[in-house]
């Protein structure tokens, strides 16, 4: 199956290039065509906002008809450019050790009082050198200083976008400072394809409504409903209440998105207001702003997967927003071409089934990314979500019942720490901080738990549905099979580690799991649900060749460049698939990625050895920039790039709707868009010389004998959430050969 993909790949590319006629569903827009993408900046999610990379890719990247959304400066000598911040101390270098650097001045702006740099202090011929910066701290920083300014008119000459939206913000202070925004686009060249305006003040809208006669659209923009319009001195909030008025001038409407979709205090959604289709009755279009992957405060029921909350208000049965204002324009663009209106769609069938072309979806402790791991909630949605295979990590508990959980370690995902604090211990043989394990406490004990859903970047705010957090049950082994036997999925994968531990407590784990399989009939020929049996341990697998329709997985948990044919031929002695880690598809370069390990992938295919990556995960800061804070891109390039067989998530809803949508299949040939897999190396190839992050040593070649004992990765140097072995660096060992600490992996968990 793998070798396929690389063909496909191209003809994907193909597809993308070909201006090829869309798909034409029944939009619920006010005009009844597909939303329109608008780019706030650009691509203002990776690049500097209004930067020339910023706006040319996000037009490479976009649907054919995206909108560059041109925040309006304005120089002292009256030109306008294109700038996301209004103080442009915020988007570029103007105050870092320059010429510029002493002349902050403070300006009362809407009776506020804003200290900084501001665009109408200085001449354009200065404002063209002025190096831009990204203004967001959490975005990558590697593009800062290397591109300049630019005015309207050089976006439109150096750019050329089909579409501009002008937004002209303080309309009322300009005027106060000699400068007219009416005169300027009033005077703009006809050839300037700026097809809407849009600004938060009543008063400058209605002088352009009498007087701007081409097809350029009037847009009144909501700032929050508890601030002051300028010009009318009502609040926002109370102009919502009246858009009949609003209709009087414009002929649509820019909204903060949550003026649509409101989000309670926990994060959560509340019901839709009807804000959309009162003003759709009234011919006005609606415009929702404020959408960024990487947005922090993203909403709980969206799962950290930027394309739900697009569709969330394109494709909800109920109404669609006319078009939305976003940082990342190749994700809205994919929502809308490629995710919408796809829910009732076939999943494809997997690569190793008759006909089929995809990976197969496979859970990492069920659906954990939305309830605790491994509890009856995360395997129900899991099997909701659409993932073709849900794994059990089975522990054993201290009188011999066999459950599953996602570590032998029940202090984390659990509440034990509350009842059974004084078993805490320490097992080196397992990890070197202390743990309540699961072989101290009776079966009766466990059940006494609640699981504890703590997602791996929690501390860093990015917590997994706080609602659920201790919802669901443990589930035993054998009702793990029971559910996953009555549901419709394509098989289970049952993970075992610390099988020679256990022994030394007198559990037998394997023989434990045989006989659970066994008594469920999974060894049956006639049983139609394949078995997958993962394990690090090379005896662990080799027991269970004697159960000849069982797939054996040998994982590798570290890093590795390539693998020797004498490797492969010992991996061939117990198993017939591979599960790497994503570090080791996907060469990475700080959060960079910087090539792909073909050979290793090609030599493990050549050897009939599926090729099984993860683990996945949807929030933003366990993905590579490239990948565009969007965890679809990441699929897509363990799909068509890396010929992935498995793909091992804790959001298996994600990968199917990608698996789902027209784009996932190269056969399609009437796309408008389509998502495309990263490029490694796209992004460091532009980047600003001296801010790349240093390449980081090769990673090793799996040699025979790490098959058999593998060496324990490096321990990163950052501080990490989650626990897994690890050495030091030759220079930093203190008398022992290999520690272990407690890390957050750079990607995996």
């Amino acid at each position: 199956m793998g070798a396929r993909y690389p063909l496909m790949f191209l003809i994907l590319l193909l597809l993308h290039v070909a201006n090829a006629h869309p798909r034409a569903p029944e939009w619920l827009t006010l005009n009844g065509r597909r939303p329109l993408v608008i780019a706030h900046g650009g691509f203002s999610g990776v690049f500097p906002g209004s930067s020339q990379l910023a706006l040319s890719n996000a037009v490479s990247d976009s649907l054919p008809d995206v909108v560059i959304f041109c925040n309006l400066q304005f120089s002292s000598d009256g030109v306008g450019f294109c700038l996301n911040t209004f103080n442009i101390e915020n988007s570029t270098m103007i105050g870092k050790g320059n010429d510029f650097a002493s002349r902050p001045t403070t300006y009362k702006v809407n009776g506020e009082d804003i200290e900084g740099w501001f665009s109408l202090d200085f001449k354009s011929k200065e404002l063209h050198n002025i190096p831009l910066v990204q203004n967001i701290p959490a975005r990558t920083q590697i593009f800062d200083g290397v591109q300049f300014m630019l005015s309207l008119d050089n976006v439109v000459k150096i750019v050329q976008p089909q579409e501009i939206w002008v937004n002209v913000e303080y309309d009322s202070f300009l005027r106060k400072h000699g400068l007219s925004s009416e005169d300027y686009i009033l005077g703009m060249p006809k050839e300037f394809p700026v097809t809407w305006v849009s600004s938060p003040e009543v008063a400058l809208l209605k002088r352009l409504a009498g007087k701007i006669t081409n097809n350029t659209k009037l847009i009144f923009r909501f700032l929050p409903e508890d601030l002051v319009e300028p010009t009318t001195k009502v609040t926002y909030g109370e102009l919502l209440k009246d858009l009949k008025s609003i209709k009087a001038f414009a002929s649509g409407i820019l909204v903060p998105k949550q003026f649509i979709w409101p989000v309670n205090k926990d994060l959560y959604l509340d019901p839709a207001t009807s804000l959309v289709k009162d003003a759709h009755a009234l011919g006005l279009e609606v415009y929702a702003s404020g959408f960024a992957n990487d947005d922090s405060y993203i909403c709980h029921n969206y799962s950290y997967d930027p394309s739900v909350e697009y569709l969330q208000f394109i494709d909800n049965s109920d109404f669609s927003v006319d078009g939305v204002l976003t940082d990342y324009p190749p994700t809205a663009s994919a929502a809308i071409a490629c995710l919408a209106h796809t829910k009732c769609n076939a999943l494809a069938r997997p690569g190793d089934a008759a006909g089929g072309t995809r990976p197969l979806i496979i859970t990492h402790n069920g659906a954990s990314g939305v309830f605790s791991d491994s509890t009856d909630l995360a395997y129900q949605q899991a099997v909701k979500d659409g993932a073709d295979i849900i794994d059990c990590w089975v522990r054993m508990s201290k009188d011999g019942v066999t459950f599953c959980q996602g570590s032998l370690d029940l202090n984390g995902s659990t509440t034990a720490a509350t009842s059974f604090g004084g078993k805490m211990t320490t097992v080196n043989e397992i990890q070197n901080k202390s743990g309540i394990f699961s072989f101290d406490l009776t079966w009766n004990e466990i059940q006494t738990l609640k699981p504890n859903l703590i997602g791996p970047f929690s501390e860093s705010g990015l917590e997994r549905n706080p609602a659920a957090k201790n919802a669901g049950k443990f589930v035993t082994l054998a009702g793990f099979l029971d559910y996953a036997k009555a549901s419709n999925i394509s098989g289970i994968l049952i993970g075992i580690e610390h099988a020679a531990y256990l022994e030394t407590r007198g559990l037998d784990l394997v023989a434990a799991v045989s006989n659970a399989l066994i008594k469920s009939c999974y060894d049956k020929e006639t049983t139609k649900q394949r078995v997958l049996i993962q394990s690090e341990d090379p005896p662990v697998l080799s027991a269970f060749m004697k159960f000849p329709k069982f797939k054996r997985v040998f994982e590798i948990e570290f890093d590795i460049g390539d693998v020797s044919q004498p490797s492969v031929v010992k991996i061939l002695e117990f198993a017939n698939a591979v599960k790497l880690r994503r570090s080791s598809a996907v060469r990475v370069n700080g959060f960079f990625l910087s090539g792909f390990t073909d050979a290793l992938v090609d030599r493990l295919h050549t050897a009939s050895i599926e090729v099984y990556v993860g683990i996945l995960k949807n929030e933003y800061m366990s993905l590579a920039f490239d990948y565009w804070a969007d965890p679809t891109v990441e699929i897509a390039t363990d799909t068509w790039s890396v010929a992935a067989d498995g793909i091992v998530t804790e959001f298996p809803a994600t990968a199917a709707a990608y698996f789902r949508s027209p784009c996932s299949n190269p056969e399609q040939n009437e796309l408008s868009y389509t998502i495309r897999p990263a490029i490694p190396g796209g992004l460091l190839n532009l980047a600003t010389y001296g801010m790349l992050p240093p390449a980081p040593p090769p990673a090793p070649m799996l040699e025979p004998s790490d098959v058999h004992r593998q060496p324990l990765p490096l321990c990163p140097t950052e501080p990490m959430f989650r626990t897994f072995r690890c050495r030091l660096a030759p220079g930093e060992q203190t008398g022992r050969k290999a520690m272990e600490y407690s890390v957050k992996p750079a990607g995996d968990g």
